[in-house]
């Protein structure tokens, strides 16, 4: 068989890391060793933390939903447990924004769930 060399793909390639770490610092973005190091941790870097900022954020609408339930003589496991007994199915997310949104519609919804 004849030898094949990858000298086109390589610098295909060899540009595509490049081109993916442009703008980090020093060699990170000059050469190839270092930038395919960089690319490489970047990407995991990325990969994990578009999980963890889910984390995050459910920690935030929790922090501003035991807040605003505070506010009206209430705490956040009380809330929610209250809400699943009179079957109000809203999520944290828009709990939290009605909470920092619409007093009124969050003070409704602490009343129905008291109410339980």
């Amino acid at each position: 068989m004849t030898r094949v060399k990858t000298g086109p793909y390589r610098r295909q390639h060899h540009k595509k890391v490049l081109k993916i770490t442009k703008g980090q610092f020093g060699t990170r973005h000059r050469l190839f060793r270092r930038a395919n190091e960089a690319m490489l941790k970047s990407l995991w870097y990325a990969y994990r933390d578009r999980r963890v900022r889910k984390r995050d954020l459910r920690r935030l609408w929790i922090a501003r939903i035991n807040a605003a339930a505070r506010q009206h003589g209430m705490t956040y496991s009380r809330l929610i447990h209250g809400m699943k007994e009179s079957q109000i199915t809203l999520n944290r997310k828009i709990l939290a924004d009605l909470a920092v949104r619409d007093p009124q519609a969050f003070a409704a919804v602490v009343a129905k769930a008291q109410a339980n």
